[in-house]
């Protein structure tokens, strides 16, 4: 069903569980597997990948540094995760390549530009886009919704740890949640839905861009997103 997708990723999807290692082997090559699978199916690919496996803003406040350099460090944790996922990619026979918000790092990153994203998506690369926006104060969700729209994705691809898709409350916290299969963004808005921050659904609701939420501890949800299944949460603009 889509053509060119963007996967939001969070930097836990990557990291050990009662561990300090920030990288899990079984849980990229797993991961990859099935970024492969997709790029198998002819489905172009951008990924945006958050840094909480390495770097969260409350260890930041704890040890007293200051949001700016903080945030800076987030960003430079995201490089971190998407060169180790395209090195990966590259072992699975899978060509990928890694841009970054943050000015060009010699020999590991190139400088992001939407047309040579859009152009490497159109030959079958695989695109990372870390950095965020290369700037503080935003978060991995309004870099990844920015980033959608820049390349003219048709869906973000948005999978979570822990909920199979979009509740009107924390599901974890509440038994009476409601889940949603389908829900428009003003219904987000309107609800103030916290899946994912506000900024970026303002960015995209007036779009034709769809974005599906679900759980990755099957990773064949994957597959079926980008197939058009729903297995999770659709949120779409109002028609």
């Amino acid at each position: 069903m889509y053509k060119r997708v963007l996967l939001k990723l969070s930097g836990e999807a990557l990291g050990e569980r009662n561990s300090d290692n920030i990288i899990d082997v079984d849980s990229l090559k797993s991961l990859c597997e099935e970024i492969k699978t997709l790029h198998d199916d002819g489905v172009e690919i951008a990924i945006v990948i958050g840094a909480g496996n390495i770097w969260r803003g409350r260890v930041a406040e704890k040890i007293g540094i200051e949001r700016v350099p903080a945030d800076f460090m987030g960003m430079l944790g995201t490089v971190i995760n998407a060169v180790a996922m395209s090195s990966a990619l590259k072992k699975l026979g899978v060509p990928s390549v890694v841009y970054s918000a943050i000015p060009e790092i010699k020999d590991v990153t190139f400088a992001y530009d939407a047309d040579k994203v859009k152009r490497d998506l159109s030959q079958g690369k695989v695109c990372f886009l870390a950095g965020g926006t290369g700037k503080p104060f935003f978060t991995t969700d309004t870099a990844a919704t920015l980033r959608a729209l820049e390349v003219e994705v048709d869906a973000i691809l948005m999978a979570k740890n822990g909920v199979k898709g979009v509740y009107d409350k924390d599901p974890t916290k509440y038994d009476d949640a409601k889940f949603y299969s389908v829900i428009t963004y003003d219904e987000m808005k309107k609800l103030n839905i916290e899946i994912m921050d506000q900024s970026a659904i303002d960015l995209v609701k007036d779009t034709n861009i769809e974005i599906l939420v679900f759980s990755m501890q099957n990773l064949d949800n994957f597959r079926k997103a980008a197939n058009g299944e729903n297995v999770g949460t659709v949120c779409k603009k109002e028609k």
